[in-house]
Parts: C-alpha cells; sequence; structure tokens
C-alpha cells in the first residue's frame, strides 16, 4: 500500500462523510466505551474531549446503533457525554531512516527523549501481506553468529522463525545476541507487554551497541490492550517501510503471545463470543495476517523471529500450535539444558529450519544431520548412562554418542557477547561429524 493509496482512500472517506463527523460517549464499562457516532468505520481513529484533555481511541466494533470504541490511553475523566470527533483516518505512523537508533512507544512516538522524529514521512500501519507470487524465493542464509542456530537450523534471509520459551530460559539474552550479531541491515525489535524495568535492561544491556542500526518499539505490560496490540504493528510497519527501501531487515518480536492475549482483551470486551480455550475468533485472525506481513517482498526481505510463551514447555496450547503451523521454522529453548549451565538452552533435536535445504550446502547438511544422529542417540540412553547401566558395545551409534557428546555440547555452548564466524561454524561442525 503506496502512501498515494494512503492518501487517496483517506480523500473518498472525507468526502463522502462531510467536513466533520462527532457523536456523544453514552457508556463506559471496563475496557470499552460506547458512543453514537454516525458513520463510523471499523478501524478509525477518534479524539475523545475530557476533563484531562484529549484522549485518542480507535473503532473496534459496533452494538446496534451504537460504536465501540476502545481507548489508546487511560481514560481517567471520560464519561457519558463526552464529545467524540471522528479523524476519517486510519492509524498511522511516522517511518523513515530517522527511525534507527530510536526508541518508541506502542503508537510508533518517540520515548527516549531525544526529541522529534526527523528524516520521517507518514506512512500506514495496518498494511496487506505481499502478494505470494510477488514474493522472492528465500536462498540466501542468514548468519546470526549463533553456532547451534547455524549449524544444526540455519535461517534463511525472508525466513520466519518461533522462539518457542518458557519464562527464565535465556529468551531476551538470545535475541539481543542475534540483534546485534545477525548479518542484516536493520534490526526492528518489539517489545510487547514487557515488564517496565526489562526494557531498558533490554536496550542497554542485550542490545547495547546494536541500536545504532536498530528500532525498538515497546508497550510495557501497563499499557492498555490495544495499545499493546498495535505495537506489534508498528513494529511490522517499521520493518516494511525498510523492506521497500531493499534493505534485509530482522524483526524481532518479544512476545507474540502477549499480542494474542491483548487481541483476546479486545475481542472479548467488543462483544466476542470465547471459542477456543477463551481466545475469540479474532485471534486466529490476527495471527495470519500479521505474520504473513513479514518474509520476502519484491525488493528487500524481513527475516522475523517471534517468541512464543509456553508455559511448562507445552508446545500444543492454541497459540503455539497456531503459530508453529504458520511459520517456517521454530527454535525450542529447553528449561532442562538452562539448569545444566547450557546457553543458549536451545534443544537442537525439538528445532526445525524448513529453509535449511534451501540455503545450506549438502556437505553442511549431511555434517548437520550426523550431529542430530548423534545427540539423538545419547538422549534415547541418558538416564541409562548416567546411571552405568548401558553396557558399551551394546549399540554402535550409541558409543560413538558418548565418545563424542563431550565436544558437541561443548561446541553448542556460547558466551552471549561472542559472535562466531560461519565458516569457523562450518569447520567446528565437520570435525564433529
Amino acid at each position: 500500500m503506496s502512501d498515494d493509496t494512503v492518501r487517496a482512500a483517506l480523500a473518498v472517506v472525507d468526502a463522502t462523510r462531510g467536513p466533520e463527523v462527532t457523536g456523544r460517549i453514552t457508556e463506559l464499562t471496563g475496557l470499552v466505551l460506547r458512543a453514537t457516532l454516525p458513520d463510523a468505520r471499523a478501524g478509525e481513529l477518534v479524539t475523545i474531549a475530557c476533563a484531562g484533555g484529549e484522549l485518542p481511541a480507535k473503532v473496534v466494533g459496533f452494538r446496534g446503533e451504537q460504536v465501540v470504541l476502545m481507548p489508546l490511553g487511560p481514560t481517567a475523566g471520560v464519561g457519558p457525554g463526552c464529545l467524540v470527533r471522528a479523524s476519517g483516518q486510519p492509524m498511522m505512523m511516522r517511518a523513515g531512516r530517522g527511525l534507527l537508533g530510536r526508541v518508541l512507544d506502542g503508537l510508533g512516538r518517540p520515548i527516549d527523549g531525544r526529541g522529534p522524529l526527523e528524516d520521517v514521512a507518514p506512512w500506514a500501519v495496518d498494511r496487506p501481506a505481499p502478494p505470494p507470487l510477488s514474493r522472492q524465493r528465500v536462498t540466501r542464509a542468514l548468519t546470526t553468529g549463533v553456532r547451534a542456530i547455524d549449524a544444526a537450523m540455519t535461517l534463511g534471509e525472508g525466513q520466519r522463525v518461533g522462539l518457542f520459551a518458557s519464562a527464565g530460559v535465556g529468551k531476551s539474552t538470545l535475541l539481543g545476541q542475534i540483534a546485534r550479531q545477525a548479518d542484516a541491515d536493520v534490526s526492528v525489535i518489539a517489545l510487547v507487554g514487557e515488564r517496565g524495568r526489562e526494557v531498558r535492561e533490554f536496550v542497554e544491556g542485550a542490545l547495547g551497541a546494536g541500536l545504532s542500526r536498530s528500532v525498538v518499539v515497546c508497550a510495557t505490560s501497563d499499557a492498555p490492550a490495544l495499545v499493546r496490540l498495535e505495537a506489534a504493528a508498528v513494529a511490522t510497519a517499521a520493518a516494511e517501510w525498510f523492506r521497500e527501501q531493499g534493505a534485509r531487515v530482522l524483526l524481532l518480536m518479544d512476545s507474540v503471545t502477549r499480542v494474542a492475549r491483548a487481541q483476546r482483551e479486545v475481542g472479548l470486551a467488543a462483544g466476542e463470543p470465547p471459542a477456543r480455550q477463551g481466545y475469540p475468533p479474532s485471534v486466529f485472525a490476527l495471527l495470519p495476517r500479521l505474520l504473513e506481513r513479514t518474509g520476502a517482498g519484491v525488493r528487500g526481505t524481513i527475516t522475523a523471529l517471534y517468541t512464543v510463551l509456553v508455559a511448562g514447555g507445552d508446545l500444543d496450547e492454541p497459540i503455539a500450535d497456531e503459530v508453529r503451523g504458520i511459520l517456517d521454522g521454530h527454535i525450542v529453548l529447553s528449561r532442562s539444558l538452562a539448569e545444566r549451565n547450557h546457553w543458549p538452552a536451545i534443544d537442537v533435536l525439538a528445532s526445525l529450519s524448513r529453509v535449511m535445504h534451501e540455503v545450506a550446502a549438502p556437505e553442511h547438511q549431511g555434517a548437520a544431520g550426523r550431529l542430530r544422529e548423534l545427540l539423538a542417540a545419547y538422549e534415547a540412553r541418558r538416564d541409562l548412562i548416567v546411571l552405568g547401566a548401558y553396557q558399551a558395545g551394546s549399540d554402535p551409534r550409541t558409543d560413538a554418542a558418548i565418545e563424542a557428546i563431550e565436544a558437541i555440547e561443548a561446541f553448542l555452548r556460547q558466551p552471549s557477547d561472542h559472535a562466531e564466524a560461519l565458516e569457523d561454524t562450518l569447520a567446528a561442525l565437520s570435525a564433529l561429524a
């Protein structure tokens, strides 16, 4: 969707509705506001005049002749009778080279104290995915600098991958490491529903010097549900702008689970019935619409890494199952590995890149397959080996795995501040295999 298309669409809306459309708040219940607002459109931005000033809100549904609104800020001072003014516009942000090195809130506004954005122009937040036949094929590997990923689940430029992890297993540390080290032109990081304390820790600690080529969008856990939801769309739209310029973009979103929960709050508040384990249908419509926007385009690429929270390692819970079916691969972080002080705690056997066969040489694929065979053989008899009950010579593959396991685990371990060149990773992998 080009800027000309957006302006033309807004001009049509303005022409059919007249110079100004206003209404009044009739009810405030929980997370939603109801108002009389003639000819309102779904997704339209409105402004509510209240005692505390002006509150932006978005049209999320309709109840009879009333419009259902979700606020984009605190509702203190809002009550029945407050004036509602329609904007005739969808959600917009400002995008351009001036975003690099900046930290934005969930609506795309700078919050880093460095003044207004420069070298930017209006850019629509809600955009369609590229047509499937216009996408480039994924044929080039993306080096992350993380040995376990580059060796056993090689990623490709334009691939979309899920990072499945429970709390406390090094998810944010791994994201920061990839953002700093990955062979990409631009990184866009979306922190959705994070603790306020963790945002600065991530920006200054995990990301560090990588901020200069990055854009950070954050909506903390105390932000309104709609702001948390829009943060995902704003980050994706920023990545799309750089892709349109032909850049190789890396999008990291932490986490898509919290995006789904925000949509659940919005959907239930708007009157949707709960469906699959309490999630309304709009959640399962949102996920493919959001995730399909990334990937390869006509010119540039967006390689996307979405974290998914899995309590107790349950990869079959609704959001994890849905996301895994949409994406092009998954990386699983294991609590048992973290408990053994194995960092990054990547479970190689449970992880998979669906495009590795397109971007890795046959020799690389063969060595990675041999690595997996040895790990699988060892894990199948780990309990017997630890107890000393395994008899050497019972199985040649297990014998080989026992002999190689220390070297394999040393290869898969890596400090978070160390980046490994791809040629060094492949040479070490060949020696192991």
